[in-house]
Formats: structure tokens, sequence, C-alpha cells
């Protein structure tokens, strides 16, 4: 069993001047420095999914999409996801609940960590995102970079997140170590469970 977890991070928002992309560059910086995991961008624009229209949920019956089974069969290729993501009216963007809704296996019994920004660093958001990944039986890491506050408001006028100090490594190595942790025991679970079915 390979010890170097694949992490899906996924960019949650799609509008046009999207914060996103920043935080991203800045989060990519930190990941890069890990040995014990390696990362891919899953961007909501990209995958351009369309609004969930299926009779049944993806857990019932396959999609129909050819995007959303792109996007299901992608998925079954990492160990876990780090959402970037925005808050929306207390909520998470609806692209990132769809992207969601869209697919079931691909998310099952993997480790979720965020990180969030916006004025309050969308706790309230992450704390939705967390509800939603408990349905496909994921963990939700204690583990969040948040991004808010005086640190948002600079860096959205232009300071480069890199700049704004040292107080956001804590929180990135926390949010690190607890996905390479709940990481590698999910795969080690799932290894287990599978030699056992086969035996």
């Amino acid at each position: 069993m390979s010890e170097t977890l694949n992490i899906g991070l996924i960019v949650g928002t799609t509008r046009e001047g999207r914060f996103a992309d920043r935080a991203l560059e800045w989060f990519e910086t930190k990941i890069d420095a890990r040995d014990d995991m390696r990362y891919e961008v899953l961007d909501l624009r990209e995958a351009a999914l369309p609004f969930f229209d299926e009779v049944a949920p993806p857990a019932a019956k396959p999609v129909t999409s050819e995007k959303a089974q792109a996007w299901g069969e992608k998925l079954k290729e990492f160990d876990g996801f780090i959402v970037v993501t925005a808050e929306y009216n207390h909520s998470i963007p609806a692209t990132i609940k769809n992207a969601f809704d869209y697919a079931f296996e691909g998310w099952r019994r993997k480790p979720l960590g965020t990180v969030g920004y916006g004025g309050v660093g969308a706790a309230r958001a992450v704390e939705h995102l967390r509800l939603v990944a408990i349905n496909f039986g994921m963990v939700p890491v204690a583990g969040a970079v948040s991004i808010g506050g005086a640190d948002f408001v600079k860096a959205a006028q232009g300071t480069p997140i890199a700049e704004l100090g040292d107080h956001l490594d804590g929180p990135v190595k926390t949010l690190l170590d607890d996905m390479a942790f709940w990481g590698q025991a999910a795969k080690l679970a799932k290894s287990e469970t599978e030699n056992r079915q086969a035996a």
C-alpha cells in the first residue's frame, strides 16, 4: 500500500474574478512542501457540471450526464479532498453542493479538509460542508485554514497571502497533518476490508 496520499484540491467557486485563485496559489506552495502527499487541482469551473437533473441520486442509480460520469470516476483516484471555498449567504456555494450531489463512491470513507476565505473565513460554509461530507461516510478533519477578518480584507485589496504573516502556518500544518493521519487510516481500513472479503 502506497504511503503517499493522492489529494484532490477542489476549487469551489466558478465566478469571474474569484478570490479562490489567489488562495489556491498560496496553498499549493504549502502542500508542495509535503513529502507524504501529492495533489491535483480539481477546478469546478473546468468540470462544468450541469445542474443536478437525474431521476435518482448517484447512490441509487448511475448518473446519465457524461460530464458527471467523468467527474465521479475522477474522484475515485483520490485518497482525500481539500476544498477551497468561499461562503455564500451563510453556506457553501451551489457549485460545491452540486459537485457532491453528482457523485457517491468517489467521496466515500475519505478525509475532507477545507481552506475557507471571506469576512468570517467561510466558517459557516465549512460547517455546512462537513455535514454534507458525513452523509458520504467521509471524515471531516478538525484542522482547517481560515482566511478571514483583516487577513481577508488585506488580501482582497492586493496583499499577497504569503505576506500576511506566519500565523496561518500553524493551521496549515494542522490541516495537512490531519489529512495525512486520516487518509492513511482510511486507506488501511479499506485495504483490510478488501482482504477479508477476498479471503
